[in-house]
């Protein structure tokens, strides 16, 4: 028997938001898309984007609607890292086995054609039209120019959340009680920045590496565009001794790039330009529940749960949020409140597992990925798991080559720390690292 179908209204038009919108529309349900801002199909770009790193995950959800082999057209296949250490020779991390890539794609190229296909399903978009209430019972939304215009009102029979790490519809539901909601800063903040093709169009760097100039407490890295660019961010306190406070000069600039990142000098200029143009942005991470009200609302992606980008999960975070929903909507039909309720409590550990999962791979990128210590622990790993692939699934391969719950390879992590720090004590390791008597620790350890 076929399901009732909906008016349903979207808040906010980025990935997440077009996303779902696809999937309702494919699903045959009216779909209404609110965005306070313009259409970013007639936008330039804004300076504030880091590149995506779309895996796993958000391949799952663009499979599901068809979608992935048109994405694929925009995206570049990563297949490893590749570490720029002062004074020693780029030198290459890969990422899984062989045939493992993360795919590097523009966060506004990707948006665009988006927003694209779900107009193409027939979507209905509302571009700079903003939200400034919502009934949550009602499922009504109030739009204006102005927070104490006149206000026009819209009448649905549910509501989705996407519009992001401050969203107004979440605002909302804060005002409920027993609405728990936190918010974190770091101390380190963003700028994007870009290295151009050669003139022949080429890219200047190996264009199916993820580049990390990893510096301590701060870091640049690089991923490529289809145009034979690369979207750079460099990531770096906002106070302190190297800092974005005490750059304020081109010459600042200058030195400083000179001197942490002397292999970009062919394009310190256009490096210099882009620092100064471009915004300081800063980076947080969200945590609310519940992140339903009723059968009537529910927040997508960052709306319930906005984490710092240094897993790339973000937006396979999101992507996965809709995979889970369009699953329980088979699974329970029409009861919008049960499906609503089991995507809550599925999701909701899982988010906050990789927000944690998150914040440590910013301490790795930027710190731990020039240490010989834990470049050979990684070694170590990655000849136990080829070996034993049935024992040992490194946490990054879980998180970005799986479809395991973050949550497990959160704790499975764990664990797996805890025996590498026994076995980086074994007297010797650096000699005997490939031996059987460490192959055995690992077995005794793991049993």
């Amino acid at each position: 028997m076929s399901q009732p179908l909906k008016n349903i209204a979207i808040v906010g038009s980025g990935l997440v938001g077009s996303l779902l919108a696809i999937y309702l529309r494919k699903m045959g349900h009216k779909v209404t898309v609110f965005d306070r801002r313009p259409d970013i199909r007639t936008v330039e770009f804004s300076g504030r984007s880091i590149n995506l790193a779309m895996s796993n995950r958000g391949w799952n959800a663009l499979k599901q609607v068809g979608l992935e082999d048109e994405i694929k057209k925009i995206a570049i296949p990563l297949y490893q890292r590749a570490m720029h250490v002062n004074n020693k020779p780029v030198y290459f991390q890969k990422y899984g086995q062989d045939n493992e890539a993360i795919w590097s794609t523009s966060r506004g190229l990707l948006n665009r054609k988006m927003v694209d296909l779900a107009e193409a399903e027939g979507t209905e978009f509302r571009f700079s039209e903003k939200v400034w209430d919502v009934d949550l019972p009602g499922a009504k939304i109030y739009t204006g120019e102005t927070e104490k215009g006149i206000w026009e009102e819209y009448k649905f029979d549910c509501i989705f959340g996407c519009d992001g790490a401050f969203s107004r519809v979440r605002h909302k539901m804060q005002r409920r009680s027993r609405f728990d909601y936190s918010q974190e800063f770091i101390k380190v903040g963003y700028k994007e920045l870009s290295i151009l093709p050669d003139k022949d169009g080429a890219h200047k760097l190996d264009k199916n590496s993820f580049h990390i100039w990893p510096r301590g407490e701060f870091m640049l890295i690089a991923m490529p565009n289809i145009d034979g660019s690369f979207t750079c961010t460099l990531f770096m306190p906002f106070e302190g001794e190297n800092s974005f406070e005490t750059i304020k000069t081109k010459e600042n600039a200058r030195n400083f790039f000179s001197t942490y990142f002397p292999n970009v000098m062919p394009d310190i200029d256009n490096l210099i330009e882009d620092f100064f143009k471009n915004p300081t942005s800063a980076m947080v991470t969200t945590k609310c529940y519940p992140w339903t009200y009723w059968d009537k609302v529910a927040l997508v992606g960052d709306s319930a749960h906005a984490i710092v980008p240094f897993y790339g999960q973000g937006m396979n975070a999101g992507f996965e949020d809709i995979y889970v929903l369009f699953n329980l909507m088979k699974k329970y039909g029409d009861d919008w409140e049960s499906v609503f309720l089991a995507y809550q409590k599925e999701r909701k550990p899982n988010a906050d597992a990789i927000a944690e999962l998150s914040y440590r791979n910013f301490i790795e990128m930027s710190c731990k990925t020039a240490d010989s210590k834990f470049l050979l622990q990684k070694k170590i790993e990655k000849k136990f798991a080829a070996e034993y692939p049935d024992k040992w699934l490194p946490v990054y391969a879980r998180v970005t080559f799986s479809d395991n719950p973050y949550k497990d390879a959160l704790a499975i992590g764990d664990q797996q720390e805890k025996i590498m720090q026994q076995i980086m004590k074994i007297p010797d390791i650096e000699e005997i690292w490939d031996s059987q008597e460490v192959t055995d620790k690992i077995i005794n350890l793991l049993n």
